[in-house]
């Protein structure tokens, strides 16, 4: 085997496009391993431990770049940095043909009229450049993280007394005058305006409203820190406002993980102003409030009906026909073996996971997971017990990968992995798809699954999955061809995320009864 590391000095490159790179270098020819990735210090530790150790590596700085490939040759590695640089090459000048400006006071001068930017940079230049272009003016979109609370509430502050929005840090997903932002979904334009604490709660809830016949105004996500008692919801009641303001909104909806009680009171006070009616999903917070026309809902699925039903009464969330639940339950019965009881989750999506955990302790069945913080914690990342249910989007296991959105490989392997366990009863899996995600999951999964079904039936098993699909028959992947290519193999496909949870939910007290 051959080890490669390339340092070029001063060389940005946003790290969603390094992480498809370094899927795309993983895929050629004799290379085992590759990582390009910013020498900041938490890039470092990951190029270590991961066997990529040099002098050169070591004394690079956070804005340096570096490529790492480990190879069956030398000639291979060698030209897998060949690979690389030029693909770098290749999408700085040609980005889309459209003129890449160095700096943001750049950029400023050449287009006055600028008042919107996305800032994805190392989390000790982003807080800087976010308020640089908050001070400009601008509103701002920060997908980077790794910026500390107390900076948040400073550069939210900013925002607030300079009269703009900062979404984020850590912001994932918006939709504003019909153009998604980060991962976003393909939605019809119409009514109804979401403010969002987490990105695949308001994909799932966009998604779903426009399934049912409704489009969406604006999405305005506000990173998933805001509703934090240091923060208070900063972001969310400007949200609110903003989209009360907006004529061409006349239903709210607010999603989020369960706020801090000062949060909460700020948003709820915000909403009772507004004069708009107001659809509350706080995940894992059932506690209603006496606030003028608002609603409380408990599920993604059922926060999506509601805000639906307020545009057209008839409007129905589309559900698996009761024969097909029970045909499929009766079957993954018949094919048991004793040893199979328990439930195995891996999501993409952190919400789409954490409201499984939600649901399905509400049934009893108590899981473990990378979620909790309790005795239920899980405590290897790499191998389940009894029932698990983890979030494979999570900092711990994207580091030095892309999200799995991006990326499925890390997952799949885990999916061939639980294959092999005898007490494994069931899979249950998330696809999103949208802007940014992987362009074909279902056929990547459809593969790995085919694999999965030969792993457990040489062992004498059946394995039933069943996967929820995030997205619209507007996205580039096609929400129907997704569908059709996971029930070609014997896939049951939910159709929303709840909906799974419930057949998941019922095949286990099915079993052990």
């Amino acid at each position: 085997m051959a080890s490669r590391i390339t340092v070029r000095p001063r060389e940005y490159h946003d790290s969603v496009r390094l992480m498809r790179l370094s899927q795309a270098l993983r895929q050629a020819p004799g290379v085992t391993e590759a990582m390009v990735m910013m020498a900041t210090p938490n890039n470092a530790k990951i190029l270590a431990t991961s066997g990529f150790v040099s002098d050169v590596a070591g004394a690079a700085k956070p804005e340096d770049l570096v490529i790492a490939v480990v190879a069956e040759s030398d000639e291979a590695a060698e030209q897998a940095i060949e690979t690389a640089i030029g693909m770098l090459q290749q999408t700085a000048q040609t980005a889309g043909g459209k003129v890449q400006y160095r700096t943001l006071d750049a950029a400023c001068a050449a287009k006055s009229e600028i008042n919107f930017v996305c800032i994805s940079l190392p989390g000790h230049y982003a807080g800087a450049e976010a308020e640089l272009a908050l001070k400009r003016g601008m509103n701002v979109f920060l997908f980077s993280d790794n910026i500390d609370l107390e900076e948040e509430k400073r550069l939210k502050q900013l925002a607030l007394d300079n009269n703009r929005l900062l979404m984020g840090p850590d912001c994932g997903t918006a939709i504003i005058n019909g153009a998604g932002i980060g991962f976003a979904n393909a939605v019809s334009r119409g009514p109804v305006g979401i403010v969002a604490a987490s990105g695949t709660g308001a994909q799932e809830i966009s998604s779903l409203i426009d399934r049912m016949g409704v489009g969406i105004s604006h999405v305005i996500g506000t990173g998933g820190r805001d509703l934090h008692h240091d923060i208070g919801g900063i972001t969310m009641c400007q949200g609110l406002k903003l989209l009360a303001d907006d004529p061409q909104t006349r239903i709210i909806v607010v999603t989020s993980k369960p706020p801090s009680d000062t949060a909460r009171a700020r948003v709820l006070e915000t909403a009772a102003a507004i004069g708009k009616p107001v659809i509350f999903n706080f995940l894992g917070d059932a506690r209603h409030a006496d606030t003028p026309d608002a609603s409380f809902c408990e599920t993604l699925a059922e926060t999506a009906l509601v805000a639906a039903r307020r545009v057209r009464v008839d409007a129905v969330l589309p559900s698996v026909a009761d024969v097909d639940k029970d045909r499929f339950i009766a079957g993954a019965r018949d094919g048991r073996r004793a040893s199979q009881r328990y439930i195995r989750g891996l999501y993409a999506g952190g919400t789409l996971c954490y409201e499984a955990l939600l649901m399905l302790g509400k049934r009893g069945i108590k899981s473990f997971s990378n979620l909790k913080h309790d005795e239920f914690a899980i405590g290897d990342l790499f191998s389940s017990r009894d029932n698990t249910i983890i979030d494979m989007g999570d900092d711990a296991y994207t580091q030095g990968r892309a999200h799995p959105m991006i990326d499925p490989t890390l997952r799949h392997q885990r999916i061939e992995q639980e294959a092999a366990d005898p007490e494994v009863a069931l899979l249950l899996l998330d696809l999103v798809i949208g802007y940014g995600a992987h362009a074909n999951p279902a056929d990547a999964l459809a593969q790995t699954l085919k694999r999965a079904f030969t792993i457990a039936a040489n062992d004498g098993r059946n394995l039933p999955v069943i996967v929820t699909i995030c997205g619209t028959e507007g996205d580039i992947q096609g929400y129907a061809r997704q569908v059709a290519q996971l029930r070609e193999i014997g896939v049951l496909v939910a159709y929303n995320n709840c909906e799974a949870i419930d057949i998941a939910g019922r095949y286990l007290e099915a079993i052990n009864a």
